[in-house]
Order: structure tokens, then sequence, then C-alpha cells
């Protein structure tokens, strides 16, 4: 694929890690179709049952590389305007495929997560940070608004007024304040991060994989459904994973007090 981004799967658990530590590994808008591709990858993985993404080096992400926003200083406002637009769609599908994919989604976070960055681990399924981490949206800080989901799960995590206070004045969140705030579910040593991640993943890759997907399908859709829209969601999403041979087995399993164990399917 590309040593930008560095993608091991085992025992069901795909591990994504973007590479680019020199730059604490900021996007670089050029090779966003190596994104597109890995994520549609997993989209399309039957038999993924967790995914991992994290950072190499000292930090998670930047979010958009500086170099490649100065670059594009030198075009007019118009064409400008043009090409980010461009830009800023191209990373969607990532995004999308996070929501859509039906393993839980871990954001395993040490030093920064930045922009896009702070983005992504909002619209992971959990996240789990380093004592050392630290979160800022900072897009307001250079000129320009949220992205990549920035502006949608910011306000239905923190509410709006707190939306408003991290968007706009951008100030640098620690680990601890970001547990606080529901950003992260766990914050470890930076020691034991790996470990604790590992622990995470494990637990949900010998879970029931569709049952986690329908219930993700669920969550995600109940942010703007009707409570009677939500209703029948839940008894179709019930039934699917009526039907399913996880279900049969914890059935079973719980019958004979037993440990159940998934297949996945």
């Amino acid at each position: 694929m590309s040593d930008v981004m560095l993608v091991e799967k085992s025992g069901g658990i795909a591990t994504v890690t973007f590479n680019r530590p020199k730059f604490r590994n900021a996007v670089d808008q050029t090779q966003v179709h190596i994104f597109q591709e890995v994520f549609a990858g997993l989209k399309a993985d039957r038999d993924l049952r967790a995914v991992v993404l994290r950072g190499a080096g000292d930090h998670f992400m930047a979010g958009g590389d500086l170099n490649f926003f100065a670059g594009m200083l030198e075009f007019p406002p118009a064409e400008r305007r043009r090409r980010f637009e461009e830009v800023v769609h191209a990373i969607h599908p990532v995004v999308l495929a996070i929501r859509d994919i039906s393993a839980p989604v871990i954001a395993s976070v040490r030093g920064g997560a930045a922009g896009w960055g702070m983005s992504l681990v909002m619209a992971c399924d959990l996240a789990i940070a380093a004592d050392d981490a630290f979160f800022s949206l900072g897009y307001c800080k250079i000129g320009v608004c949220p992205e990549g989901s920035g502006s949608y799960y910011l306000p239905r995590m923190l509410g709006l007024k707190k939306a408003m206070e991290v968007a706009l004045l951008s100030d640098r969140i620690d680990a601890s304040a970001a547990l606080a705030l529901g950003l992260v579910n766990k914050v470890v040593p930076v020691a034991e991060l790996e470990s604790a991640t590992r622990e995470y993943a494990e637990r949900l890759a010998t879970g029931a994989t569709r049952a986690f997907g329908v219930t993700k399908r669920l969550l995600n859709r109940s942010l703007s459904s009707t409570l009677e829209d939500q209703l029948d969601a839940e008894a179709a999403g019930f039934g699917e994973c009526a039907a399913t041979e996880d279900f049969a087995e914890g059935v079973k399993a719980f019958m004979a007090k037993r440990k159940p164990v998934y297949a996945g399917r």
C-alpha cells in the first residue's frame, strides 16, 4: 500500500498506523487517496472484528500538513477555494468508513491529536489515551473552520456551548480534561498504552461482532431519529441479530453457564 499508512492484521484485529512521525503524522493531502483505499478495504473486510488507529512515534496525528497549506497560497482565492474543497471532500469517505465498519474502531492516542487528528478521535467508537496525550481542534488558529467531522461530533459530545469554546479558542486539552469531557474513554500511563489498547481490541474481537455492528448503527442513527423511528430500527436490528450464529451461541452459553465462543457471524 504505502509506508505513509501501515496496516497489520492479526486475529481479526487490524492495526492502522499513521506513519509520518517526522511530521507528527500530519496528513499530506496529496496522499489522501491512500487513506481512502485503506479504509475502503477495511469496510469491505467481513472477517474484521476490531480496528485500532494509532500514530507512529510520539504523536497520534497533527491534522493537515501546513507545508501543503503554504504551497496552496500561490493560487488566487477562487482557485484556492476550489482546491481545498476538493481536498476536504476527499477525506469524507474515511470518516464515513469509520462509522460504517461493523467492527468497533478504537483510537489509541499518545501525544498530539490536533485538527483532523482530533476529529478522527471523536469519529472513532472508542478512544484510549496515554497520559501525555493532548487535543486541540486548532482550525480557527490558522483562519479556517473544522472539517472531517469535527463540527458534527463536537457539539454532540460536549454540548453546544462547550463545543463553541473548544472550537473557537482552540486551547490545548490534556488527557485528564479529555476524559472528563467524554472525548476519550480511558487514560493510562504512556508505558501501558499499547497493552491497554490491545486488551480493548482483543476483548472486542472475541465478542459478538454482528451485534456490535448493529449497535453502532443504532447509536449513530439515534442522533437524528425520532423515538418512533428508533423503536422501529431497534426491532429490525434485534431481528437481524437474532438470526445470527452468535445469538444462538450466546443463548446456549448462557443456559449452560459457560463463556460464549463467538465466531462473529
